[in-house]
């Protein structure tokens, strides 16, 4: 009599599953978003306990978020080629597993944003989170081709948390960064899900591309490149930032709408990079460039001063880290 039983998996495999499960990938997003946001609100460098704490908390908000997404979507996901290999679908984890741990990290996130941030920060990242489940998984995603316009705004949350982690507050200047972020998450996922339409499709997701094609997606895109723009050039009045940040803002501003026009030898999967880099390159500058002010404790790349010396290093140890950690999980799975 043959063997048919399927062995269990390994405790490897079920936390590697966890991992996956968290979609880690969001770490830098957060770091991109939120470390500038909290520097901009401190005009200068924040505790590194505020700072590592303020990440801890969002990282594990936001993991759980994805987590609940995943046991949300486990029944499409089998359906789609970019994510058939979700550990959900493979059977690493089972469902009730797979919710335990989004509970009961969101939990955790929300605890530990309490007592070592403050409840502001704990109230915006876990009412982020059920945003994104409610609003946008549950809701929008599987019936309107605004799922991503209306949803994305859980991905903004972030410069918020920065913000309240240092002032307790939430102010003009981080909502105009709400808003620059929440314009910018279309045109960047439109571009993911062009290249994944026939996957959308198979899986009855109206996102964009599938809906209305791709020429009417491409119009769209620039649309908001351009909204994307005007937001960052807000910015500069109502945070008072300085001359060196308004050009960054305007040149970046311009690259960013040249990414999203049209362009027969441009893949999808590049302007998506591109969107991400200029994201990047712009939250660098709020950072880098906040000198107008006489307060300031951050100017125009003034190496002697000590502040700015360890921000640019915890920065990128901490990226170089969260790019080491992707590519060795990665190549584990």
């Amino acid at each position: 009599m043959g063997n048919d039983t399927v062995s269990a998996p390994s405790l490897k495999s079920k936390l590697l599953g966890f991992i996956a499960l968290m979609k880690l990938r969001v770490v830098e997003l957060l770091l991109i978003t939120t470390v500038p946001t909290m520097i901009v609100a401190e005009e200068g460098l924040p505790s590194l306990w505020l700072i590592i704490s303020t990440l801890f908390g969002g990282t594990l908000a936001a993991g759980g978020a994805n987590a609940i997404n995943m046991y949300i979507d486990r029944d499409i996901d089998k359906l789609m080629e970019r994510t058939k290999n979700r550990p959900l679908v493979t059977g690493v984890l089972r469902p009730k597993e797979a919710l335990i741990f989004a509970i009961g990290i969101e939990t955790i996130a929300f605890a530990w944003l309490w007592v070592f941030v403050n409840l502001l920060s704990a109230v915006l990242a876990v009412s982020a989170c059920l945003f994104y489940v409610f609003v946008y998984s549950l809701w929008l995603k599987r019936s309107s081709t605004s799922n991503i316009v209306i949803g994305g705004a859980a991905g903004a949350v972030p410069v918020l948390i920065g913000w309240s982690s240092v002032t307790n507050t939430v102010d003009w200047p981080p909502i105009i960064l709400f808003i620059l972020i929440f314009l910018w998450t279309p045109p960047h996922f439109w571009a993911l899900a062009i290249r994944y339409r026939d996957d959308y499709s198979n899986a009855q997701v109206p996102m964009l591309p599938v809906i209305v094609g791709t020429k009417v997606t491409g119009y769209r895109m620039v649309l908001y490149a351009f909204q994307v723009w005007a937001a960052s050039l807000i910015f500069v009045p109502v945070a008072d930032m300085g001359l060196t940040y308004l050009v960054s803002a305007i040149v970046l501003g311009a690259m960013f709408t040249l990414f999203f026009l049209p362009s027969d030898g441009k893949s999808n999967e590049k302007v998506r990079n591109e969107a991400i880099w200029f994201l990047n390159q712009l939250h660098n500058n709020s950072l880098f460039f906040n000198g107008s002010r006489p307060t300031s404790k951050v100017w125009l790349l003034d190496s002697s001063d000590i502040n700015l010396r360890k921000c640019t290093e915890f920065l990128h140890i901490v990226r170089l880290e969260v790019n080491l950690v992707t590519t060795v999980l990665r190549g584990i799975r």
